[in-house]
């Protein structure tokens, strides 16, 4: 496919390739998209792999109805509620993973955004964990402004978290009880604040391919290097539940496109890869270079063992990628 190998070299030597040149060569033969996006992973990205793990520092009771969510209060999940966690089990479960070889540790909490206090009490953890360990510390806490993002930085956090979820058209059929801009301006105050910002969404929430090609181009214009790519695990008792689950061809395709708009970013399979029937590891042969390791928030993971040797098969070396 002339259209395809031209493009990719395009974007080889530096092209930024538009909504309408991706959605023309989202179809393309699966093998070659795929073993295209791999050649720009190669090119800009090298051979690192960008592996980190969460922890779900506060869970449920969330007031926010994002309908894929199991913490949202809106639904009935039946999901383990807690309040934010002692700072002694967000340590621990810093220095588990830093043992186990994984350079980057996110505290993730449910909620709109964290209240004064908990911001304060994440800080200290913060500190504590940077006092005894060499971890990169990472959070996700929400709708924060600018001051709070400054606390944060200023007590060792290094990227904040922020997932766009799907495209600014779709959003109000995802969630209704915030806006695609309040995300948007959680993002640029991070960013004032000097933080690095991870962010990127769930595929398989009804939206069309269109949708996907629109988010990875919000992500593009917001200068965003570290994008994490769910699938939508549909859970009982939220709206999704019986959202038709995506296969690994449709999975690759979307990680392919991915690269080509976002050529030198931490495209990281993130939630649901553990659906994928080989763990998503033809799309770290279609342009994924990162992942989310282990448990996530309230769906089991992958082991941070098998992923190790996932990554050392596949030739990758697990590093810091963007920082």
């Amino acid at each position: 496919m002339k259209i395809l190998e031209q493009l990719k070299e395009d974007v080889i030597n530096g092209y930024k390739v538009s909504k309408d040149e991706a959605l023309d060569i989202y179809n393309a033969p699966l093998d070659k998209i795929c073993n295209a996006a791999n050649e720009i992973r190669k090119h800009f990205c090298g051979n690192t792999f960008d592996i980190c793990t969460i922890i779900n520092g506060k869970s449920g009771r969330c007031s926010e109805d994002c309908k894929y969510c199991a913490q949202s209060s809106f639904y009935n999940t039946k999901i383990e509620t807690y309040s934010l966690l002692d700072s002694e089990d967000i340590i621990n479960q810093a220095i588990y993973n830093e043992n186990k070889g994984v350079l980057r540790y996110s505290i993730v909490t449910s909620g709109r955004k964290l209240d004064d206090a908990e911001v304060e009490k994440v800080c200290e953890s913060v500190k504590d964990i940077k006092k005894r360990t060499k971890i990169q510390i990472c959070g996700s806490f929400g709708l924060l402004k600018e001051k709070e993002f400054r606390k944060l930085k200023e007590a060792g956090v290094s990227r904040i978290h922020n997932n766009l979820e799907t495209s600014r058209g779709n959003f109000p059929s995802v969630c209704t009880t915030h806006t695609y801009d309040d995300k948007i301006e959680a993002i640029h105050a991070a960013q004032k604040a000097g933080l690095s910002v991870c962010s990127g969404g769930i595929i398989g929430l009804g939206e069309t391919i269109s949708d996907r090609i629109d988010m990875a181009k919000t992500i593009e214009m917001l200068g965003i290097n570290s994008v994490p790519v769910n699938i939508l695990n549909p859970i009982l008792g939220t709206p999704y539940e019986n959202n038709k689950k995506l296969t690994n061809e449709d999975v690759c395709r979307t990680i392919a496109i991915f690269r080509f708009i976002l050529p030198n970013a931490s495209i990281r399979l993130a939630g649901g890869r553990g659906l994928l029937s080989d763990k998503g590891k033809a799309c770290f042969l279609s342009g994924a270079n990162a992942a989310i390791s282990g448990d996530m928030l309230t769906t089991s993971g992958i082991t941070i063992d098998e992923d190790m040797k996932m990554i050392k098969e596949l030739g990758f070396k697990v590093g810091l990628w963007n920082e």
